[in-house]
C-alpha cells in the first residue's frame, strides 16, 4: 500500500479522499439532450448557360429553334427573322449557279439574319442524293454513294470521301450533313436500296461509327437516317408504308447501325414515316411517341431527334401539315424538318399557347436543339 502510495505520487496523480466522492454519471443519455450544432458548407450550383440562354428567348423564338426549313432563297432572310428559324436545309436548287465564294457569301447573310447561329444542312449521302457535287463549282465529280464507294474500296474507300467531303462543306458554312443512311436493305427493288451500304447490320454499324467519328473531327454534325430503319420498304415521299416484322428482327439487325452511331457520339438521328407494328400499330415512327420512347430509353440517344420531312404524302394525307407538325412534338421530336413551316410554327406555336403543348417539352426540345449548335462550335 505504501508502494502505490509513493508510486502515485511520483507521477503527479493526486489521491481523492475517500469522502469526495466522484459525480455518477448518468445511467442513459436523456433523448432530448441537445445536438451540436454543426457547420455546414451551403453547395453552389454552377450556372447553366443553356437554361439562361432558353429564359431569356420569347417563346416565338423557341418554337422557332424547332424548325429546320427547306431554304427559300427568295424569302430566306425574311423567313429567318419572322419565324426565328433553327436552321435551314439548302437543296440543289440553292447551289445551281452559284460559286464557292458566292456561296459562302450567301450562307454567311443567312447567319447574319438570325438571331441564334443557324443549322445550315444538306444531303450530300452520295450518288443519286447530292446537293452541292453534282455541280462542277464544287466538286469535278459528284461523290459516289455509300454502297459504290465500300464496294470499290471498303472502309478506306469510304472514309477518303467522307473526308473531302467534310473538308467541302466546312468550306461552304454548311455544318450539318444529313447522313450517314444506316438502313438495311437487301432487295434491289426496295426504294433505300441503291442509298443504303449494301451489307449486313454488322459492317453498316462498323462503317457507320466510323464516318460519326470523322465528322465529329471536322465539326460537322452527323444525322443518322431513316429510324427505325426502312428495310425493304417502299418510298413514304408517296404514300405510308408498314413494316409488320417483330421486334426481335430490329434489334437484331436494323437496330444496330444507329446503336454504333449513338455510341460514336453523333449528334442527330432522322425518324422516318414508316410504320413499324411492332413499335407502334398506329402511328408512322416520326409521330409515334412509342418509338421516340425506345430511342431515348432502349438505345439510350440523348441528342437531337427530328422529323423526316413533314411534307411528304405518308404525313400530310393522314394529318394535315399543322396537325403533323404538333404531334411531331409531343412524340418527341425536338426538330422538325419542313417545308410548310410558315404553317407549321403557327400550328406548334399555337399548341403552346393553348396549353396542348407543355412549356416543359417545348423547352427540353430547344435546350437539345441549342446543346447541339455548341457542340458544333456555332455557339
Amino acid at each position: 500500500m505504501i508502494l502505490c502510495c509513493l508510486l502515485l505520487a511520483g507521477c503527479g496523480v493526486k489521491s481523492v479522499p475517500a469522502e469526495t466522492a466522484l459525480p455518477s454519471l448518468p445511467e442513459t443519455v436523456p433523448a432530448t439532450a441537445p445536438a451540436v450544432p454543426e457547420t455546414t458548407v451551403p453547395e453552389t450550383t454552377p450556372p447553366d448557360p443553356v437554361r439562361q440562354m432558353i429564359s431569356d428567348m420569347s417563346l416565338e423564338q423557341r418554337v422557332g429553334q424547332l424548325f429546320l426549313a427547306r431554304c427559300n432563297a427568295e424569302t430566306a432572310i425574311q423567313d429567318i427573322q419572322q419565324y426565328h428559324l433553327g436552321g435551314l436545309v439548302l437543296f440543289g436548287e440553292d447551289f445551281e449557279n452559284q460559286s464557292m465564294e458566292s456561296m459562302r457569301q450567301t450562307i454567311a447573310a443567312y447567319q447574319d439574319a438570325a438571331e441564334k447561329p443557324l443549322l445550315i444542312a444538306v444531303d450530300e449521302e452520295g450518288g443519286d442524293v447530292t446537293r452541292v457535287s453534282r455541280f462542277s463549282a464544287f466538286r469535278e465529280r459528284r461523290f459516289s454513294s455509300l454502297r459504290t464507294r465500300y464496294d470499290l474500296g471498303g472502309l478506306d474507300a469510304v472514309l477518303a470521301e467522307e473526308d473531302e467531303k467534310c473538308r467541302l462543306l466546312s468550306d461552304l458554312g454548311i455544318n450539318v450533313n444529313l447522313g450517314p443512311v444506316c438502313d438495311i436493305t437487301t432487295d434491289p427493288a426496295a426504294f433505300m436500296y441503291t442509298r443504303s451500304l449494301g451489307q449486313d447490320a454488322q459492317t453498316t454499324a462498323d462503317v457507320t461509327a466510323a464516318i460519326v467519328n470523322l465528322m465529329k473531327d471536322y465539326r460537322v454534325g452527323s444525322v443518322l437516317k431513316h429510324f427505325p430503319g426502312y428495310g425493304n420498304n417502299a418510298d413514304t415521299h408517296t404514300g405510308i408504308a408498314v413494316d409488320s416484322r417483330p421486334l426481335s428482327d430490329f434489334e437484331s439487325q436494323d437496330f444496330l447501325p444507329f446503336s454504333a452511331g449513338i455510341q460514336a457520339g453523333c449528334g442527330g438521328i432522322l425518324v422516318g414515316h414508316i410504320l413499324v407494328e411492332a413499335l407502334d400499330p398506329e402511328l408512322p415512327a416520326s409521330l409515334s411517341p412509342a418509338v421516340h420512347r425506345y430511342l431515348r430509353e432502349e438505345l439510350g440517344f440523348s441528342g437531337v431527334i427530328m422529323t423526316d420531312d413533314l411534307v411528304m404524302q405518308a404525313i400530310t394525307d393522314q394529318f394535315g401539315a399543322g396537325e403533323a407538325a404538333v404531334m411531331a412534338v409531343l412524340s418527341g421530336n425536338d426538330l422538325l424538318c419542313s417545308t410548310e413551316y410558315a404553317v407549321q410554327y403557327e400550328a406548334v406555336l399555337q399548341a403552346v399557347l393553348d396549353g396542348r403543348i407543355d412549356i416543359d417539352v417545348l423547352n427540353s426540345a430547344v435546350r437539345n436543339v441549342l446543346e447541339w449548335k455548341i457542340s458544333l462550335g456555332l455557339l
